[in-house]
């Protein structure tokens, strides 16, 4: 069977002229509809700034009124308060200029320029003026300033100020309303090559439409199929991790054991000899310090030796397998190790230590958490005071574990430093969680929560329920 793009190819190879002409035909459209936009946009910054300079001309001939009457309120008052307003007035009429001839320069307009220009001067004659005043005012000659503005000249000034504002705005009026209908004209033949280009886009999105469906049908099933495939290669790895944990475990397992066995041999074996030798030393004792005196100090620092590997061997046996966890339980046995630890560091742990009920493993996990905390503390951290809790909330067994040392970056993992990975793979292979709480300078805390074991239904009496026995049949081999 044909691949469906290829039969459409095959049918597009009759319709030699039809992808040219639509090409040439957007093409053309498209050109259109550049000239069009740069048209408009052309148009629409010269209304932007018309409005801008008719903005500017409105305010330099407010704020020339408002320095007028600054300069007559001043005139008539002799208040300072009214010279304030005319300065003022006066710098922001010169920044309006400015303005006005910046945006008119630019626009090209030569008419529009020359009122500018015209405006300018009686803008500046008429500050002129109004200077020439003050400045009479100021010389004592008040008299001659109130004749000077009675004369009309600064009224004469605003009357052909406002003539030739009013005839420039008349004009930029009549260029924004040619403006506007060139923009609409120009906005119409956009409309117009839209309309063309998109019936032009129809007739060609059809064409394309019944292989985009099947394009789309395709990449449906492209992508089944690489869903099963993500499914299935999901499921390997979560075979394969269960795989890994099963055998992580056993290996952690198969440790605990040859610690066990190990603890056992060096008790049973080692023990016999160092207890062996002791009680010889103890028969020999009395025998060499009749017989040899001198040699009394050289047999006491053997008895020291021999106790000195008696304690060794206990403290070896006791980290290899704590005999203490299956004989009194999780809580003497940590508040046993804690004591040894703080008499090891120097300093005491402040133990706070509830009876909890966990299985045998959980019971060594704990153990064995605060063991690993307690020496990673000794080593690292430079601690002064450590807290060791254990407690109950809900049905999780919380142990913690926090001292006041250095610290460290939790999300900077040490190359070759897995004490804090295998502490957490133990707590959560009897469905439990760890977590750390440290940074440099503030200390550490660990936290372990594991559940709890369920406390077991009391049994009730099976007897009891059962109804009487009847009288049993004898046996074959009874005789009356």
């Amino acid at each position: 069977m044909a691949h469906p793009f290829a039969a459409w190819l095959e049918r597009a190879r009759y319709q030699k002229l039809a992808f040219p002409a639509a090409a040439l035909v957007a093409g053309l459209m498209i050109l259109l509809s550049e000239l069009a936009y740069h048209g408009a946009d052309a148009r629409l910054t010269r209304l932007t700034a018309m409005d801008q300079a008719r903005y500017e001309l409105l305010r330099v001939l407010r704020r020339v009124t408002d320095a007028e009457s600054g300069e007559r309120g001043f005139l008539l008052t002799g208040g300072p308060e009214y010279l304030a307003p005319y300065q003022s007035a006066r710098a922001d009429v010169f920044d309006g200029l400015q303005k006005i001839e910046k945006l008119y320069r630019d626009s090209g307009d030569a008419q529009a320029e020359a009122h500018r220009q015209r405006i300018a001067a009686l803008v500046i004659a008429k500050l002129s003026e109004m200077e020439e005043v003050l400045r009479l005012d100021a010389s004592g000659a008040r008299g001659t300033a109130l004749e000077m503005v009675r004369t009309g000249i600064g009224r004469d000034q605003m009357e052909l100020l406002r003539k030739e504002i009013d005839q420039l705005l008349k004009q930029q009026a009549q260029a924004s309303s040619e403006a506007l209908g060139s923009v609409y004209d120009t906005l119409l033949m956009g409309r117009l090559g839209v309309a063309a280009l998109t019936v032009i886009g129809l007739i060609v999105l059809s064409g394309f439409l019944r292989v985009g469906r099947q394009l789309d049908r395709q990449r449906a099933e492209r992508q089944a199929e690489a869903q099963a495939e993500r499914e299935r290669l999901e499921r390997e790895v979560q075979l394969r991790t269960a795989d890994l944990t099963e055998l992580a475990r056993h290996l952690q397992t198969a440790r605990e054991d040859e610690r066990a066995r190990l603890a056992r041999d060096l008790h049973d074996e080692l023990g016999a000899l160092l207890t062996a030798a002791k009680l010889d030393v103890a028969r020999i004792r009395p025998k060499l310090q009749q017989a040899a005196p001198d040699l009394a100090p050289r047999l006491a620092h053997l008895v020291e030796a021999l106790n000195s590997g008696i304690a060794l061997k206990r403290r070896i046996i006791e980290d290899l397998r704590p005999s203490t966890l299956n004989s009194l339980g999780l809580g003497p046995a940590l508040e046993i190790l804690c004591q040894e630890s703080g008499e090891r560091m120097g300093l005491p742990i402040d133990a706070r230590l509830e009876p909890v009920r966990l299985a045998p493993g959980a019971d060594l996990v704990v153990f064995r958490v605060v063991q690993e905390s307690l020496t990673n503390i000794a080593k690292y951290a430079k601690a002064t005071k450590i807290e060791v809790q254990l407690c109950t909330e809900g049905d999780w067994a919380v142990v913690e574990v926090r001292d006041n040392g250095v610290g460290f970056d939790a999300n900077r993992s040490t190359r070759g430093s897995h004490g804090l990975l295998g502490m957490r793979f133990r707590v959560e292979a009897e469905r439990g969680h760890l977590e750390v709480l440290t940074a440099p300078g503030r200390g550490t805390t660990l936290r372990a929560r594991l559940p709890l074991m369920p406390t077991p239904e009391p049994m009730t009496d099976v007897d009891s329920t059962l109804p009487a026995p009847e009288h049993a049949a004898p046996s074959p081999g009874a005789r009356a």
